[in-house]
């Protein structure tokens, strides 16, 4: 079967990166064609400060996409309090004036599917959280994602890379501490994990589920000497995450980034 070019380091086995082309229907012996790739939208992510927290997995059970399950990792479940900056931002190859550069702050746990090449790794946001209404609407309107628009703001400057937003007026923050040198994450290892989920998934209102390709080099790795955060978690995300997210993160690194392509999404039935 015909695929197009590879972008990460799982060429073949358990793990089905992005870039291929055809797909079986879910729950049919018919197989079909997808349409050509469009890529939707071009930017860099970029300082991609990752908290992670081990959870149990029935937390985010009732946001799991239909055909999709949990991607453990070591048999635990996880998920990730990560800012990052977009810069660059074109949607179809057009830049949006007011829109190219900002902030996103997100909390995602990790998934995969069963496709017809083998395993698909992705991610489900929970929430995420951008400073301008319209690319919320955006993201609501063409992913289904959970986008909401808050006041936002971030500092980068020599070993410290903070983002915060505001709720209901108070300033949220997430903050790590770098050191060291940039390296590749090791084989096998939770910064891979992490790092190297190349799929985005959610659920549509009408129970069934949006997939779209995430196409990026893997990620360089700063090791995190400290991290902070303050997150009016009840607010954002529910009280049944206030626990969890307040005991300390299990790990927290924070990533280079690189130019990035989100690709069309297609509804799975």
């Amino acid at each position: 079967m015909p695929t197009a070019k590879r972008t990460g380091p799982h060429a073949s086995g358990r793990d089905c990166g992005p870039g291929y082309n055809r797909l079986a229907v879910i729950g049919s012996t018919v197989k079909q064609e997808e349409a050509p790739s469009i890529r939707f939208l071009n930017a860099e992510w970029r300082w991609l400060a990752m908290l992670n927290y081990e959870i149990n997995p029935a937390l985010v059970q009732p946001y799991l996409p239909a055909g999709t399950e949990i991607d453990f990792f070591e048999g635990k479940t996880y998920v990730s309090l990560v800012g990052f900056m977009f810069l660059g931002t074109k949607v179809m190859g057009i830049p949006v004036p007011f829109h190219r550069n900002f902030e996103e702050v997100n909390l995602r746990f990790y998934v995969r599917r069963q496709s017809e090449e083998g395993w698909r790794r992705g991610v489900v946001f929970i929430k995420e959280i951008v400073p301008r209404w319209a690319i919320a609407w955006l993201a609501r309107t063409r992913y289904n994602e959970n986008y909401v628009s808050l006041p936002m703001r971030h500092q980068i400057a020599g070993e410290q890379c903070r983002y915060d937003w505001r709720v209901n007026r108070r300033w949220n923050h997430l903050e790590v501490l770098r050191t060291g040198e940039p390296a590749s994450a090791i084989p096998g290892s939770q910064q891979e994990f992490i790092t190297e989920h190349y799929w985005g998934y959610s659920a549509t209102p009408d129970g069934n589920t949006i997939e779209y390709h995430v196409e990026h080099e893997p990620w360089r790795i700063w090791h995190v000497q400290q991290s902070s955060a303050h997150v009016s978690v009840a607010d954002l995300y529910g009280s049944e995450f206030v626990q969890p997210l307040s005991a300390e993160p299990t790990s927290a690194f924070l990533a280079e980034g690189s130019p990035v392509t989100v690709h069309r999404g297609r509804q799975l039935r």
